[in-house]
């Protein structure tokens, strides 16, 4: 039940115009569009650094360019600042991805770590990591006024008049008994991932012994006595670190991300099966040798755990026809991206494209949660069905999520309106002024070794 604490017995810590709970990608990108609309923006995060998934897991943003021979790159606005950063410190490159999603952004993350820092506090955003939040604060209508939030001095409230659920789990709407799907209610939930980077990696010797196509045959044909692998597909790229490879090849199925006894085997065995890959790659693989696991993600990659029903759900149906928006904030091109346990306890990651490299819109009304004013979804927890968020949750998209987000919230107070009566014209004119990609580019992206630049 929301208000469990005695709230008006908790000292006050903060009082601000926007609250954004969550600091993975879709939450700074929401805070640093609130913030640079004006509004008085604090962002809180229970680690000691922001990014979320993106720096804590991952090395790759997706959803920047559509799949196919002629790319367009889609996402733009406050993700570019982001990349543009990156650039700037020769901490990223463009690379196919190995399943045909489309061209990656990858990076160091972290260097995403100080990329973020500074992009939150040149643009005004209060940052408060190592803060959890505890409960919820709830007038007589319903409608959230504030939060409860554990810190390093004890618990604290943070006031506020707009909030935005970033936090991945949907953590602030299920406190406040909005209404969500809980992964594998209706469909069977998406796989975990933890990765890991592996050091000492002789690229020169791996490519040369047949690079990306030579690993899948030999994860294809390894013996499973001697290597027990849990999936035979999986990444192994170079990363802009000389000798570093990073992952993407653990697979733990059949986890209740909300169950902390589940999430906590699931962690013990994503770290098991790190290993025996490790073991597989230097025992098999040319130009392993001498590499060894220099790292492994802070926490198990999580896909999908809630996402909230918001005043409109995305469907396959809407990815998959290249559906259009009158009240559209971002477009996405990147396909359906399922990953799931076969029969065989093997990966069966389904995958299913936009046709003819198309995009679909992604409507602001997915961002809100139903029936509320005062409150925004972004990110992986944003108003979507199983499939359509298997698509829609790239990084790329869930950045402009928040942009949009961040942007909406802001007008909302200048507007004195509610999160369902912000003009939309009016911000998708903002948006666009930001740099925003609101439909399909007539011009192909340049994916070069140097189309970063080209691009911009």
């Amino acid at each position: 039940m929301p208000g469990m604490i005695a709230s008006d017995k908790v000292e006050v810590l903060a009082q601000v115009d926007v609250l954004v709970i969550g600091a993975g990608s879709a939450g700074c990108c929401a805070a640093i569009s609130s913030a640079q609309q004006g509004a008085n923006t604090m962002i809180v995060d229970r680690y000691g650094f922001a990014g979320g998934t993106s720096t804590a897991v991952l090395d790759t943003f997706y959803g920047f360019f559509t799949p196919g021979e002629t790319p367009r790159k889609v996402v733009g606005g406050i993700p570019d600042q982001v990349v543009d950063a990156l650039a700037k410190h020769d901490a990223m490159f463009l690379r196919p991805n190995t399943y045909g999603a489309g061209t990656g952004v990858t990076y160091n993350p972290d260097v995403l770590k100080w990329v973020w820092d500074r992009l939150l506090i040149s643009n005004g955003v209060k940052l408060l990591l190592h803060t959890l939040l505890i409960d919820v604060e709830m007038d007589t209508a319903g409608r959230i006024i504030g939060v409860v939030v554990a810190t390093r001095q004890g618990l604290r409230r943070i006031k506020a008049k707009r909030f935005i659920d970033a936090s991945g789990d949907a953590e602030l709407c299920h406190l406040a008994q909005i209404l969500c799907e809980k992964a594998g209610e209706i469909d069977p939930a998406q796989t975990l991932t933890t990765t890991f980077r592996m050091v000492n990696v002789d690229f020169e010797k791996f490519n040369a012994a047949g690079g990306k196509q030579m690993l899948s045959q030999k994860m294809a044909a390894v013996d499973l006595e001697k290597h027990p692998l849990p999936r035979r597909k999986g990444s192994f790229h170079a990363m802009p670190i000389p000798g570093c490879a990073a992952t993407v090849a653990v697979r733990v199925a059949d986890v209740d991300p909300m169950d902390s006894e589940q999430l906590t085997d699931a962690e013990v065995q994503g770290r098991q099966q790190a290993f025996v890959f490790e073991k597989f790659v230097r025992e098999c693989v040319p130009g392993y040798e001498k590499a060894c696991i220099g790292g492994l993600s802070v926490h198990i990659g999580v896909r999908e755990s809630r996402r909230v029903y918001g005043e409109y759900r995305l469907t396959r149906d809407d990815c998959m026809t290249a559906r259009t928006f009158e009240d559209t904030v971002l477009v996405c091109g990147a396909p359906i991206e399922d990953h799931r346990q076969g029969k065989d306890g093997q990966d069966e990651t389904a995958w299913a494209y936009v046709p003819d490299g198309q995009v679909y819109h992604v409507p602001y009304r997915t961002l809100i949660a139903k029936d509320r004013d005062e409150l925004w979804v972004v990110g992986r927890c944003f108003s979507a069905t199983h499939d359509a968020h298997a698509s829609c949750r790239s990084m790329g998209q869930t950045m402009s999520m928040g942009q949009a987000a961040g942007m909406a919230a802001a007008m909302s107070l200048d507007q004195a309106c509610g999160a369902r009566d912000v003009s939309v014209t009016g911000l998708q004119d903002q948006l666009r002024t930001l740099g925003a990609v609101l439909q399909m580019p007539d011009k192909p992206a340049d994916i070069s070794a140097n189309g970063w630049g080209a691009n911009r």
